[in-house]
C-alpha cells in the first residue's frame, strides 16, 4: 500500500496541492472579494459540496493566501484587511489552530468559533473585512443560550460585521434542529446581497467507485436498499459484518496496519452528558461512546480512540483510514420491503430535536427529524478513504445487507 501519512493537519494544509477546477475557484474567490471589499452592501460566496469533495482544503489555501496579502503584501487590495476563519466545530478549530501554529503568516487568533468572534466584535463595536466560514451548516439558526449565542442567526449576524462571506454548506450534514438549514433557508439569506454560489461535486476522500458512493447516498437520501454495485470492492476494502465484534477487530488490525482506523456509530444507544461512560453493546461487543476530548490534538488523532466509538460530533470534517459502522436502532428494515424505516423514538441524541419557535407542523418537524438521522449516517459513511465496513442493529437489515453483498460477487467476512 502507498505510504499514507495520517496527520489531519496534511489533509487540511494550505499547502496541499490543488485540482485546476479548486485552483480556479480560490483565484475566483479572491478576485470577488476584491471586488466586493470597497462595496455598500457585505457580499456572499458560497461553495456548495457533499462530504469529501474538498470544500475544506479549498478555505484553507483561500485563507492562506489571503492573509499573506494582508500581511506581506503592500500591492494588494487585501493588504491590512482584518479577516477571520470561523468554524462552529471544536474539533476542527483544533486542526486549524494547529496549521497555524506552523506559519508565520497565520496567527491561531485568526481561527475562532462563530459565537466567540460576533460577542468580541460587539464588545469592541468593530466589524471585519472577510469572514470565510467552514461547516456553514453547523452555524446557529435559532438563540442558544447554552453557547452564549442570544441572536437568531449565526450567518445573519457574520453578514452585518464583514464586507465579504465565504462558506461551504452541505444540506445533507446538517445534523441538530438548532443548526437547521435548507438550500431554501440559506437562499432567504444570501439573495439578499450580492452573491455567487459554486458547486463542488468529485469526491476526493474515498477512494470508492462512484458507484459505491451512489449506493450510499441512495441509502441514506432516498431510504432505499438497492443492489450493491459490482464496482463495490474494487480499489476499496468494503465490506458488512453479522458479527459487530468481529469488525471491531478486523478495524484494530487496520488500525495496527495504517493507523487511523475506528468504529463509529449512528445514535440509538445510552448517552447523556452527563460526564461519565456510555455503553455501546451489541451481543459480544461492548465499548463507551467516544469521550469530550480536553486535549489540543483532534479525538481521530489520539491512539486511544481506538478503544472507543466514534460519533458525527467528533469525526465529521475528518478523514479516517477505515471505518467501522453500526447502524444502530434507529434506523431498520421494513419487512417485505427494500425500504428504510426510521425509528425517531429510539433515537437518543436528545440534542438534536429540541423544538424551534419557526416550526409548528408536525408532519414537518417528523420529516426534518428523519432527514437528520439519515444525515448523521451520511456524515459516517463519507469518512473512510480506503475502506468501509458496515454492521446493522436490526436483524432483517443485518440480513439483507448480507444477502446484497453475496449477490454481488462478495465473501462475507471471516475472522482476521
Amino acid at each position: 500500500m502507498t505510504q499514507i501519512s495520517n496527520a489531519a493537519i496534511e489533509k487540511l494544509s494550505p499547502f496541499k496541492k490543488l485540482t485546476s477546477e479548486q485552483a480556479r475557484l480560490v483565484d475566483d474567490i479572491l478576485s470577488f472579494t476584491a471586488n466586493h471589499l470597497q462595496g455598500d452592501w457585505p457580499a456572499i460566496y458560497t461553495i456548495v459540496g457533499d462530504a469529501g469533495t474538498g470544500k475544506s482544503v479549498v478555505l484553507s489555501q483561500l485563507f492562506d493566501r489571503l492573509q499573506t496579502a494582508a500581511r506581506k503584501d503592500p500591492s494588494s487590495p487585501f493588504y491590512h484587511t482584518t479577516n477571520y476563519f470561523l468554524v462552529n466545530h471544536p474539533e476542527i478549530l483544533k486542526v486549524y489552530r494547529e496549521i497555524a501554529g506552523g506559519l508565520p503568516e497565520l496567527y491561531k487568533k485568526d481561527f475562532a468559533r462563530p459565537t466567540s468572534l460576533i460577542n468580541q466584535l460587539d464588545k469592541h463595536q468593530e466589524t471585519i473585512d472577510v469572514a470565510i466560514i467552514d461547516e456553514a451548516h453547523l452555524l446557529l439558526s435559532k438563540p442558544d443560550h447554552y453557547n452564549n449565542f442570544y441572536h437568531d442567526n449565526q450567518l445573519v449576524e457574520i453578514i452585518k460585521r464583514a464586507k465579504v462571506v465565504v462558506i461551504v454548506f452541505d444540506q445533507y450534514q446538517v445534523l441538530r434542529m438548532k443548526s437547521l438549514w435548507t438550500p431554501e433557508r440559506l437562499h432567504q439569506i444570501t439573495n439578499r446581497y450580492p452573491h455567487k454560489e459554486y458547486h463542488l461535486t468529485k469526491m476526493f476522500r474515498m477512494n470508492a467507485s462512484q458507484e459505491l458512493v451512489d449506493w450510499f447516498n441512495t441509502f441514506t437520501n432516498d431510504y432505499r436498499l438497492t443492489p450493491l454495485p459490482a464496482s463495490a470492492r474494487t480499489h476499496y476494502d468494503f465490506r458488512i459484518y453479522s458479527d459487530v465484534e468481529q469488525m471491531r477487530q478486523a478495524i484494530v488490525q487496520r488500525n495496527r496496519e495504517v493507523g487511523l482506523s475506528r468504529i463509529l456509530s449512528t445514535s440509538g444507544y445510552p448517552s447523556t452528558l452527563d460526564g461519565g461512560k456510555h455503553y455501546i453493546q451489541e451481543g459480544r461487543f461492548k465499548m463507551p461512546w467516544d469521550q469530550y476530548n480536553y486535549t489540543v490534538t483532534s479525538w481521530a488523532e489520539l491512539p486511544q480512540t481506538i478503544n472507543e466509538v466514534g460519533s458525527i460530533y467528533t469525526c465529521q470534517g475528518f478523514d479516517l483510514n477505515y471505518t467501522g459502522i453500526i447502524l444502530g436502532p434507529p434506523i431498520s428494515q421494513t419487512p417485505g420491503t427494500r425500504k428504510l424505516q426510521i425509528n425517531l423514538d429510539k433515537y437518543t441524541d436528545t440534542e438534536a430535536f429540541k423544538k424551534r419557535a419557526d416550526l409548528t407542523d408536525p408532519a414537518q418537524i417528523e420529516q426534518l427529524e428523519k432527514r437528520m438521522v439519515m444525515n448523521s449516517l451520511n456524515v459516517l459513511f463519507k469518512r473512510g478513504v480506503y475502506g468501509t465496513y458496515l454492521y446493522a442493529h436490526d436483524p432483517l437489515l443485518r440480513q439483507t445487507l448480507s444477502q446484497l453483498f453475496t449477490q454481488a460477487g462478495f465473501h462475507l467476512p471471516t475472522e482476521e
